[in-house]
């Protein structure tokens, strides 16, 4: 099989593309033939060496994907060959092969699109359950989502929605803006159109009773000060780069509540709430509620793929597809 590699970390310009032998299963594991996989932030973290977890080279990235069983293990009942299936994990998706244990892949339908159900992964439960178990978002309430246009972001904005809530999306041009009002955003803040961020964010929306951040830098602190008194500030990321230092005085002053969120460790530390949360998020999905894919980039170009997520100029999901995903068949 044909797989992407990290041989060293680095910017994803070092990746290659190196041929593997495929993998085969394990009494309780299963070999998918991956038709895509989604791209996400966390996966050029991982090829630098920037994330919290380290992953030692060489590798492969890719955290979530979806396909097609090609052959399982003995003690395997839950899928069969030729079942459509999603999953997910911290790498090895950007492979035409990939080997998982059975209980970590979800079933789909025959019929189902192999490219939403990729992207309607990772990004899909973390903006769900930061803003459903986090930030105990009520209906009514306003939502200020930063990178509202990237995976996570317009998946926010998308579930904010569904939990009732008014969304103020946050971007940094005109075509993530026009993209976001197509999602259903109640009012959109352009930052390439404003300089005083603070003062409109007041305008749009009277301040915001939840944040959900994934940017980081200067804003960060500009939102924590528009926010409403009891408001909820939840961080999920640093797509700027930059950490910002919060003044603990304005959480003072405004009564604020500060609150992180990392899929896994939630998944971990809170089995419960998360298995509540994937169980309504499959309802919406089942209802076709999913992520918006605006960029399918062929496995080769898979360096392409990344750095269109790493300068931040796509919109909704950007996917990686195999021939066999090109092909549309196992």
């Amino acid at each position: 099989m044909i797989a992407v590699r990290c041989t060293r970390h680095g910017p994803p310009e070092d990746l290659v593309l190196q041929e593997l032998p495929d993998p085969a299963p394990g009494p309780d594991d299963v070999v998918v033939i991956v038709h895509a996989a989604a791209v996400n932030f966390t996966d050029l973290l991982f090829v630098a060496d920037g994330y919290q977890v380290s992953l030692p080279a060489p590798f492969t990235p890719g955290s979530e994907f979806a396909g097609v069983v090609a052959e399982m293990g003995e003690r395997v009942t839950r899928v069969a060959v030729g079942d459509r299936v999603a999953g997910q994990g911290m790498a090895g998706a950007f492979a035409e092969r990939i080997l998982r244990p059975a209980d970590s892949v979800t079933p789909l339908a025959p019929d189902a699109d192999l490219v939403a159900a990729a992207a309607s992964g990772v990004t899909f439960a973390t903006a769900y359950s930061a803003l459903r178990s986090v930030a105990d978002v009520r209906p009514g309430e306003w939502v200020a989502v930063t990178g509202a246009a990237g995976g996570v972001g317009s998946a926010a904005v998308v579930l904010g929605k569904k939990l009732g809530a008014r969304v103020l999306a946050v971007v940094s041009s005109p075509a993530k803006a026009e993209f976001c009002a197509a999602l259903g955003a109640d009012a959109v803040l352009d930052l390439s159109r404003t300089e005083d961020v603070r003062s409109r964010v007041r305008e749009l929306c009277g301040g915001p009773d939840v944040v959900l951040d994934q940017v980081g830098g200067e804003l960060a602190e500009v939102l924590l000060r528009a926010t409403r008194r009891r408001g909820r500030f939840v961080t999920v990321g640093f797509a700027s780069g930059v950490i910002p230092r919060i003044p603990l005085n304005l959480v003072l002053l405004k009564d604020v509540t500060v609150k992180g969120f990392e899929i896994r460790g939630f998944t971990e530390h809170e089995p419960e709430a998360a298995a509540r949360d994937a169980l309504e998020l499959e309802a919406l999905r089942d209802k076709g509620i999913g992520a918006a894919v605006s960029a399918r980039f062929p496995l080769e170009r898979v360096t392409e793929a990344l750095r269109t997520v790493a300068d931040r100029t796509a919109t909704g999901k950007v996917v990686l597809t195999t021939a066999a995903g090109r092909a549309g068949a196992p």
